[in-house]
């Protein structure tokens, strides 16, 4: 719900909506993690760090909308007034990107040549209406022909390859898109609001008077993210042990003493887990 519905909201209602969203949960009696939210669910710190040294804001909102971008199955418009999601985008995507303007009378042969050979696109300075000649690329209309995936655009039919990707920005400040075009994308609201530019001036000062709160800040998340990945492996061990058929896990003097250990390795690596994001 949250990667499909909430990237258009401001962060004060995404917040409203989650509440919502939590007391239903409760309403329900559905299982489900206390305090749930698109950050703390896709939240990957490795690649937030690396998406902070590429220009992305480190404020929450910009955060969650770069979480969602890449979680999401159709292709972001993101609202980008200030122009911060489009630095972003073109620092991250470096000298691959292709930069277009639906103005631009290269387009389509731009766009052909980055499907053909999976380069990513960013079509810039868009207006509330999109053409309907990139509807196949918005849906994804590919189909097999002889094995290999092709997409018919502009009258022409390419092989399509799965490398491509597609990023649209527009400077509008609130654009109205119509439901037949929000249905076909992933809006995402980069507009900078008053807590946002708190965050991240709050950042900035950290990063120039406290470098050494910056630095354990990254150290823990960097551990963090190893903990995490120890646990997954831990995990798909113990899976990889149950699932096999030749031998009985109640007979098993190994199984069983691998799973004592994977148990009292997981616990601890949780706490740590907990531990390092507290501090965080």
């Amino acid at each position: 719900g949250g990667v499909c519905y909430l990237g258009v909201f401001t962060t004060q209602f995404r917040e409203e909506l989650l509440k919502e969203w939590r007391d239903k949960l409760l309403e329900l009696r559905l299982p489900h993690s206390a305090g749930c939210s698109v950050g703390t669910t896709l939240n990957d710190p490795n690649r937030v760090r690396a998406w902070c040294l590429d220009g992305l804001p480190s404020d929450n909102l910009s955060v969650e909308n770069a979480l969602i971008l890449h979680n999401a199955r159709r292709w972001p418009l993101m609202i980008d007034p200030q122009g911060q999601a489009n630095k972003w985008i073109r620092r991250t995507e470096k000298d691959k990107l292709d930069i277009v303007k639906p103005s631009d009378p290269n387009l389509i042969r731009v766009l052909e040549t980055a499907i053909r050979f999976g380069r990513p696109v960013l079509l810039e300075s868009l207006g509330e209406e999109i053409d309907p000649v990139l509807e196949p690329i918005l849906l994804r209309q590919t189909f097999t022909v002889k094995g290999a995936e092709m997409i018919k655009l502009g009258g022409n039919t390419i092989s399509w390859s799965n490398e491509f990707r597609f990023y649209m920005t527009t400077k509008l400040p609130n654009p109205r898109y119509s439901p037949e075009t929000t249905v076909k994308v992933t809006l995402l609201n980069f507009t900078v609001t008053p807590e946002g530019l708190s965050e991240q001036l709050l950042a900035t000062v950290v990063v120039k008077e406290r470098s050494d709160l910056e630095d354990s800040k990254n150290s823990l998340m960097v551990n963090s993210a190893k903990m995490r990945a120890e646990l997954k492996g831990l995990e798909d061990q113990v899976l990889e042990l149950l699932a096999d058929k030749t031998r009985n896990p109640l007979e098993s003097e190994q199984v069983i003493v691998t799973l004592a250990e994977s148990k009292k390795k997981s616990q601890e690596i949780e706490v740590q887990v907990r531990e390092a994001e507290e501090t965080e």
